[in-house]
């Protein structure tokens, strides 16, 4: 049997119910890592750990585990990080950070809550989850790779969404500062900038305004969440050991 890219690697993959964090699961699974699939909605969890067939295939010699995570609570994830050390006896050593949620509106209506709330899960959870687990494999002397998701929106705006924007090009900037400073430690930091991906996200998108943008796309197309799945499990293995700091679009051109 061939070994996967991150074979015998513990991941975890925040938002991983629905979408993108759903597929990266499938991805970092069939590349031979254990998975603890963490969402804010649990059901969704169990549900990404039992219906792929290539986590339930491994079942019997990965542990692979679903959680309950509110990445914006700081005690959440400091819990998280815990009962992952007493499950697995070492912290994970690939960090993919999906969680994410949008509140659109036009900046003149926008309101402190809805803003608060994309800032809070997006940017602020990205942070609480890169320094508690960065923390733990620093002190295990643990080479290790954290992905974060930020979004073409976070690079080039767009209107109706202010709040997530300013989220997602905070991502790029923390993930580049952080890239920095954990260097030293063999911890690699890395962003993603998906496009226009078929994502449960992608149907608060009016079917018009979304037709409008494919025609920016020079694909001509919908990204399919595998697609990013299989940069973020490059960038979690070796064959990318000399890349930290990026911010890569997949984006087909837009």
């Amino acid at each position: 049997m061939t070994r996967g890219v991150v074979a015998g690697r513990l991941a975890l993959v925040t938002g991983a119910g629905s979408g993108l964090g759903r597929a990266t699961c499938q991805v970092l699974s069939r590349e031979g890592a254990t998975v603890i699939a963490a969402d804010k909605n649990y059901d969704a969890a169990v549900e990404t750990i039992k219906d792929y067939t290539a986590l339930a295939s491994g079942s019997n010699d990965r542990d692979h585990t679903a959680v309950e995570l509110d990445v914006s609570d700081p005690s959440a994830v400091r819990n998280l990080l815990k009962t992952t050390l007493d499950q697995y006896k070492a912290p994970p050593t690939i960090i993919v950070n999906s969680a994410g949620i949008t509140r659109d509106n036009w900046l003149l209506k926008l309101s402190q809550e809805d803003y608060d709330s994309v800032l809070n899960v997006n940017l602020k959870g990205t942070f609480l989850m890169m320094q508690t687990f960065a923390k733990a494999m620093t002190e295990a002397a643990a080479p290790g790779s954290i992905i974060n998701f930020s979004s073409i929106v976070g690079k080039y705006g767009n209107m109706g969404q202010t709040n997530y924007a300013a989220s997602k090009a905070g991502v790029i900037g923390m993930t580049q500062s952080a890239a920095k400073e954990l260097g030293q430690f063999n911890i690699r930091v890395n962003a993603i900038l998906p496009g226009f991906i078929e994502t449960p996200m992608l149907k608060t998108i009016p079917d018009k305004v979304l037709k409008g943008f494919l025609k920016s796309v020079p694909l001509g197309r919908l990204g399919n969440p595998t697609e990013v799945a299989e940069l973020v499990t490059f960038l979690s293995s070796d064959k990318s050991s000399f890349i930290t700091g990026a911010a890569i679009d997949v984006t087909g051109g837009y």
